[in-house]
């Protein structure tokens, strides 16, 4: 389909018009980042109309200017009920995306300040780079798909975005200095394990084969046209050479390469389009072929006379009289290559009914193991809708059984050895609307920090441009450093995902597996959050599930089995956080009732950590009274949980209780040890808890009441 769509508007849009937007948006790509006044170049160009400090990224925008300009009669020639999109990997080249735009008109709906006209034209110019919008990509510049600052999983999250969409073509602009990093690599690979998997759309990968990365030559370009084609084809891939000098040959390699490329998940090779024009293409000569051309060629044109005549030159061998109209519109000729603005697509529904569906979940689950209640509810959920679960290899590990009976896994199951893809995956997946969950181990979850990182700072600009919310970002994190070798204890996740402060993170620490059957429920619901699910795959210890409905909606609750009824301040509060710790304190609980039966004992369930914030800092984070309420104003605090201590001093701030409070949780023992001495090592044995408990109860009855 969509190579027979290339070819026929190939047929009807004429090159001449093709080639011209490429001109238009590389004139409006170099005046974005020189000119301050002057932009049609309506008089001759003066010192005072050029930037005195010119900023931004010159070289990724002639070859993606080129790549948008061969695209543009398809995205307008796009059948309803089919959808055409372009992944930038190429971050830098937001002076294009904004160029784009702007000629599509789309940018002045989204900022009527750069409307269509000659206003909007010299606010654009002028203001580059703006503060509110950015001057690499972002969701704020409508109809570019970007999905932050890191260089790497391009490829990969526009694979997760054709997964089970057959009506969906994403070409992914790949920087060829991004094809040296180790998720670039792995993602030729790894379609492979998307064979049989569904039903998918297609991906079309354009590697900009510039020969220079931001200091030198990039490696993929010391290879020669026989090494770099025996890579490609060795990796499953056919590849299509085009230098993009003439437009009219780059269309048909487009046509060519959509012809060889074959849907997501199909045997065989599929087509990857190499695009060899040299990185910052219309330089002036002397700075051709130069790391110079990666960001402005020619620093200090207001003043440095000869490099302002190149300015001069350059701007003016564009003709730009001949593009754009003194009003600032697209000349004519170049409206049938431009695509029209769409409607943004309705957004999903808001989630209902979530505690109630959880909360039967946590029912159903109660008293059962973990490896026969999760895989349940993931199956639950497949049998829902679109949904996808990502694992590097870990499933049977993490005794997610989620094969069928033959032993084959489930379709919406998929397996591969890199954290990165796995997350690139659901990353796309979710961009585009659809459920979908990770699982891994917790100690090496890390591995994806900045990828996640990255992500929530793509869904906070997009929350800030007024877009819709898309399904959340949701981890389970299952094989805890608590039962495996020193190698695998690692809980730093949690500890750097605080650090940034981002408003949807919620760190989900279910006391037992019915929490965690319900927690997962919970999150795989909810829209537009980032959301980790912490829980040990050896879980046994099960608690009544009474408090369950307030700790969905509170993130945490009085367990009133462990805890004296009545108002006034108990002797002692414990609160966990996660099912070993729950395990640990409330074997304390029981032991201290039975032992020193006149002893008020507090007993608090941490279900959501950010719930312990600042107030005003997180959705759930508790108010001063309902702090009180749960951890009293005099009493001694133990709280366990099974991430590192510092989560918990953290996040508490400012209304730390001080000495009161006693945190217990993963200490790195340094070497090796066993399980048992682990726990003894981080004060969560049996006899540590017991003495801990006795001593502060003890000295806190010596202390007066005021």
């Amino acid at each position: 389909m969509w190579a027979d769509l290339a070819r026929r508007t190939n047929r009807l849009v004429p090159d001449e018009s093709v080639a011209a937007v490429a001109d238009a948006l590389d004139y409006l790509c170099l005046a974005q980042l020189y000119l301050r006044d002057n932009p049609l170049l309506a008089r001759p160009l003066t010192p005072a109309d050029v930037k005195t400090r010119p900023a931004g990224h010159w070289g990724v925008c002639p070859p993606v200017n080129r790549m948008l300009a061969a695209l543009g009669p398809l995205q307008a020639a796009v059948p309803d009920g089919y959808e055409l999109d372009i992944l930038h990997g190429a971050g830098h080249a937001g002076p294009s995306a904004l160029a784009h735009a702007y000629l599509t008109g789309r940018l002045g709906r989204a900022h009527p300040g750069l409307s269509q006209d000659a206003t909007g034209l010299r606010e654009l110019v002028s203001s580059f780079p703006r503060a509110d919008i950015g001057g690499e990509i972002t969701p704020m510049i409508p109809g570019h798909l970007h999905t932050g600052g890191q260089l790497g999983p391009a490829l990969a999250i526009g694979q997760g975005t054709v997964l089970d969409a057959p009506h969906r073509l994403t070409v992914v602009l790949i920087g060829d200095g991004e094809c040296e990093t180790g998720t670039t690599a792995a993602s030729w690979l790894a379609t492979r394990a998307l064979h049989g998997t569904g039903d998918h759309g297609t991906v079309l990968p354009v590697v900009l084969l510039n020969g220079l990365r931001m200091g030198g030559p990039s490696l993929l370009s010391t290879l020669s046209r026989d090494e770099l084609t025996a890579y490609f084809t060795g990796l499953g891939h056919r590849p299509v050479y085009n230098d993009g000098l003439n437009i009219g040959q780059l269309r048909q390699a487009v046509a060519e390469a959509l012809g060889a490329a074959a849907p997501l998940g199909i045997p065989g090779p599929s087509s990857v389009l190499v695009l060899t024009l040299d990185k910052g293409h219309g330089v002036p000569a002397r700075l051709a072929g130069t790391p110079a051309v990666h960001k402005t060629p020619l620093r200090d044109p207001a003043g440095v006379p000869a490099e302002f005549d190149a300015l001069a030159d350059w701007l003016s061998s564009y003709q730009p009289a001949q593009l754009l109209t003194p009003g600032g519109r697209p000349r004519p000729h170049l409206l049938p290559a431009l695509p029209q603005p769409r409607p943004e697509p309705d957004g999903l529904p808001a989630p209902r009914g979530c505690v109630a569906a959880s909360a039967q979940v946590a029912a159903h689950a109660s008293g059962r193991p973990f490896a026969q209640v999760i895989p349940e509810v993931l199956r639950a959920r497949a049998e829902q809708g679109p949904f996808r679960v990502f694992s590097p290899d870990e499933l049977a590990s993490n005794r997610l059984d989620l094969t069928d009976k033959h032993g084959r896994p489930m379709p919406w199951a998929v397996e591969v050895l890199s954290e990165e893809l796995c997350h690139a995956w659901a990353q796309g997946y979710t961009e585009t609307g659809r459920h979908a969950l990770v699982a891994t181990y917790e100690a090496f979850a890390p591995i994806t920090l900045s990828l996640i990182q990255q992500q929530l700072k793509h869904r906070s600009v997009r929350r800030h441009a007024g877009l819709a919310p898309l399904p959340s970002l949701v981890y389970l994190l299952t094989s805890l450093g608590w039962h495996n070798t020193f190698t695998h204890q690692n809980p730093s996740l949690t500890t750097a995902l605080l650090a940034s402060g981002d408003r949807t993170l919620h760190l989900l620490t279910p006391a037992d597996t019915a929490r965690t059957a319900a927690a997962l429920t919970f999150a795989l619901r909810k829209l537009d959050r980032c959301t980790l699910v912490i829980a040990g795959k050896h879980t046994s210890v099960h608690h009544p599930v009474e408090t369950l409905d307030e700790e969905l909606r509170h993130g945490i609750a009085i367990w009133p089995h462990l805890t004296h009824p009545g108002p006034g301040e108990p002797d002692l509060i414990l609160a966990s956080a996660g099912d070993l710790p729950a395990e640990a304190l409330t074997t304390l609980a029981r032991r201290l009732r039975a032992e020193r039966p006149r002893l008020r004992l507090r007993y608090v369930h941490v279900h959501d950590l950010t719930a312990l914030a600042e107030d005003g800092t997180r959705p759930l984070a508790l108010d001063p009274g309902a702090f009180a309420r749960h951890f009293g104003t005099r009493a001694p605090i133990v709280l366990a949980t099974s991430g590192h201590p510092a989560d918990i001093h953290a996040l508490l701030g400012r209304r730390h209780p001080g000495t009161r409070l006693t945190v217990l949780g993963y200490r790195d023992p340094g070497r090796p040890v066993s399980q048992d001495h682990l726990r003894q090592f981080c004060g969560l044995a049996d006899t540590s808890l017991w003495q801990l408990a006795t001593t502060l109860t003890d000295t806190s009855k010596e202390i007066p009441v005021p």
